[in-house]
């Protein structure tokens, strides 16, 4: 047995910001380009672009800045700071849940050898 979890941040309803917005932030990040960060994600340009910009109008803030001198995209620090924020989330949560995996298993045993 095993606990599942996905986490993800909505505001009025709609998805602001979860694993599959992190991942495509994660993919700019790495290969400087929306174009580049759909690919490594198996996606659409449309799709990420539709997402990035979905995130950054429900946050009312710029997630990633257009570099003109080296024609490519960065993250803004606020952007950097949501997605180590949302992976420590994610750390603290999974901790949070093997402890709680750990004494469901042990009550289940216990219940077992009864």
């Amino acid at each position: 047995m095993e606990l599942k979890y996905k986490i993800w941040i909505e505001k009025d309803g709609k998805v602001v910001f979860g694993k599959g917005r992190e991942n495509i932030l994660k993919a700019i990040r790495e290969g400087h380009s929306l174009n580049n960060a759909a690919k490594k994600l198996q996606m659409s340009y449309r799709a990420a672009w539709g997402r990035l910009k979905a995130s950054e109008q429900r946050m009312g803030l710029k997630l990633v800045d257009i570099d003109a001198t080296e024609k490519g995209m960065r993250l803004t620090p606020k952007a950097q700071a949501i997605i180590e924020r949302f992976e420590k989330l994610e750390k603290d949560v999974e901790e949070l849940l093997a402890e709680v995996n750990r004494e469901f298993r042990s009550l289940l045993e216990d219940n077992q050898r009864k």
